[in-house]
C-alpha cells in the first residue's frame, strides 16, 4: 500500500494554499541543495530563507500568520516539511543534519521527472536494447542481467511512447483552445517541442535512422528464443545470480523477456504513427498561424485605389477586362502548402529457417557433460565423502583408492573442503593437513585427514 511507506501528512503542503510555494520549495531543495549527503539545520534555514525572499508570487505561509522575526518566517515552512514528512532532522555529532524521507524523495524525483517532462532518444533506446542483448548472448553464463536489462530498457520505451502521443494531444488541445497567438506560440515551442518532441525526431526520416538497427535486436530476439542451449546457460546464470529459483523458471523468465523485447520492436510502429499524425497536425496549424499572423496594411487599399484612378486618368490608359481585379493576385501551385511527406516504412528483412545440424546438438551436449564432469559442486563433494566415510571414522587421503577421471576431480579439491563454496561445508566436515606426503598415481601433495564434525549426523 502506498501510505504504509509514506507518511498520511505528507501530501498536506501540496494540497494548502500554499502549495504552488511548498512544491517549488520542494524541487529546489531535492535539486541544489539536499544531494547525497545530508545538510547542516543552519544552512538549510538560510536556503529556505533566501529562496522564500525571492519568491514573488503570495500565499507563502498560507492560513498562518506571517511571523514578524525573519528567523521565524524560514522556520515556518522547515516546520512545515517536518511535521509532514518529507524532511528527517537528526545529529551528526552534537552538529543538528537535515536530509529527505528516503520514500519521500523517491516521490519528488518523479515529480520532479513529471514537472520537467521527458525526452528520449529513439537511437539510445534502440542502441540499449542492442547492447544489453549483445552483451547477453556472446557471455550468457556471466551476463545473463544485460538481458534483463534489455528487457527493462524495452519496456520502459514503449511505455515513454505510448504516453508521448496523448501528451502531444493535450498540447494540441490548449494551443487550439488559447486566444492569444503569441501564447500558442510559447506553448508550441515550450510545451510541445522542448518537453515532449524526441530530440532525434528529426532523424526517422534521414539515412541515419536509429531504427536501421531495430532489425538486428529483432533477428538476435528470434535467435535466441530458438537455442535451447543459449536459453538454458542464461537461465543457468539467472538462478546463479540469485534472479530465479530454479532452473524451469530461470528458462521461463528468459524466454518472457526475451518475447517482450520482440512484442516491442515488432509492434512499435502503429505507436509511431500515431506520434507522427499528431506532429503533422500540428506543424500544419503552427504554419497557418504563421502564415497568415502578419497583420494588413490599413493604407494598402487607399494606395491601390489612388494608384487605378491615376490610370484611369491618363490619356493612354490601357484597356483593363472587366473580370481582371488587380487587388487579389492570382493563385496558382506556388501558393499551394505541400503536404508533409510520411515517414516510409521500414523494410524487414525475412529471418531464414535454419536447419540445425544434429551433430551440432551432439556437439553442445557433449561440451555441456564435460563441464559438468569437470565441476566440483557441494553436493558432489559431499556424496563423495559421505560414500566414502564410515560412521564416527575418519578419512585420510592416502587410503583412498580413486578409479577414474570423474572421482578424481573431486579428490583433487577434497583437502580444501573446509574452504571451497564460501564455507558451506565447514559446518559439517574437518580438515587436518598431516605432514606426510600422499602419492598415489594420481597426485602427489600433502596427506589430509577428512572428519566428519561432533553432532553431525551420517549423510548428513
Amino acid at each position: 500500500m502506498l501510505f504504509a511507506q509514506l507518511s498520511d501528512d505528507l501530501f498536506r503542503p501540496l494540497a494548502s494554499p500554499s502549495r504552488a510555494f511548498n512544491a517549488a520549495l520542494l524541487l529546489h531543495l531535492h535539486r541544489r541543495v539536499l544531494g547525497a549527503e545530508p545538510v547542516r539545520k543552519a544552512e538549510l534555514l538560510a536556503e529556505i530563507g533566501d529562496f522564500a525572499a525571492g519568491w514573488t508570487e503570495p500565499e507563502v505561509h498560507g492560513d498562518e500568520p506571517v511571523p514578524p522575526d525573519p528567523a521565524e518566517r524560514r522556520a515556518v515552512p522547515y516546520r512545515r516539511l517536518i511535521e509532514t514528512g518529507w524532511l528527517i532532522e537528526r545529529r551528526e555529532r552534537y552538529v543538528p543534519v537535515v536530509e529527505f524521507d528516503p520514500e519521500a524523495r523517491i516521490l519528488l524525483e518523479e515529480l520532479s521527472r513529471l514537472e520537467r517532462g521527458e525526452t528520449r532518444s529513439y537511437g539510445g533506446a534502440v542502441l540499449d536494447v542492442l547492447g544489453g542483448l549483445e552483451s547477453a548472448l556472446a557471455d550468457p553464463a556471466n551476463r545473463s542481467e544485460s538481458l534483463a536489462n534489455a528487457a527493462r530498457a524495452a519496456g520502459d520505451f514503449l511505455a515513454h511512447v505510448r504516453g508521448l502521443a496523448a501528451g502531444m494531444r493535450k498540447v494540441e488541445e490548449r494551443i487550439l483552445r488559447e486566444p492569444d497567438r503569441a501564447a500558442s506560440f510559447r506553448l508550441f515551442f515550450e510545451e510541445f517541442v522542448e518537453r515532449h518532441l524526441i530530440r532525434d525526431y528529426r532523424t526517422l526520416h534521414t539515412r541515419f535512422n536509429p531504427f536501421r538497427f531495430r532489425a538486428s535486436v529483432v533477428r538476435l530476439a528470434h535467435r535466441a528464443l530458438g537455442d535451447a542451449l543459449g536459453v538454458r546457460a542464461l537461465a543457468e546464470g539467472a538462478v546463479r545470480e540469485g534472479r530465479a529459483a530454479d532452473l524451469v523458471a530461470g528458462e521461463n523468465m528468459v524466454r518472457a523477456e526475451l518475447s517482450q523485447i520482440l512484442t516491442v520492436f515488432e509492434g512499435i510502429d502503429s505507436h509511431l504513427d500515431a506520434v507522427d499524425a499528431v506532429v503533422a497536425r500540428l506543424e500544419r496549424r503552427i504554419g497557418a498561424h504563421l502564415r497568415y499572423a502578419e497583420a494588413t496594411d490599413p493604407g494598402t487599399t487607399e494606395r491601390i485605389g489612388a494608384l487605378l484612378q491615376c490610370v484611369g486618368d491618363a490619356e493612354d490608359a490601357p484597356d483593363v477586362p472587366a473580370d481582371l481585379s488587380l487587388l487579389r493576385p492570382p493563385i496558382g501551385e506556388a501558393h499551394l502548402q505541400t503536404p508533409r511527406a510520411r515517414r516510409p516504412e521500414i523494410f524487414i528483412e525475412a529471418l531464414p529457417d535454419l536447419d540445425i545440424d544434429p551433430a551440432v546438438d551432439a556437439f553442445a551436449a557433449a561440451k555441456a557433460d564435460f563441464r559438468r564432469r569437470v565441476t566440483v559442486t557441494p553436493e558432489r563433494m559431499r556424496d563423495f565423502v559421505e560414500t566414502r566415510l564410515s560412521d564416527g571414522g575418519a578419512l585420510r587421503g592416502s587410503c583412498l583408492a580413486i578409479s577414474d577421471v570423474d572421482e578424481f576431480v573431486v579428490f583433487q579439491r577434497l583437502r580444501e573442503i573446509d574452504l571451497l563454496f564460501e564455507g558451506q561445508l565447514s559446518e559439517t566436515y574437518a580438515v587436518t593437513h598431516l605432514t606426510e606426503r600422499l602419492a598415489n598415481g594420481w597426485l602427489d601433495c600433502p596427506d589430509f585427514v577428512v572428519e566428519r564434525r561432533a553432532g553431525e549426523a551420517t549423510g548428513a
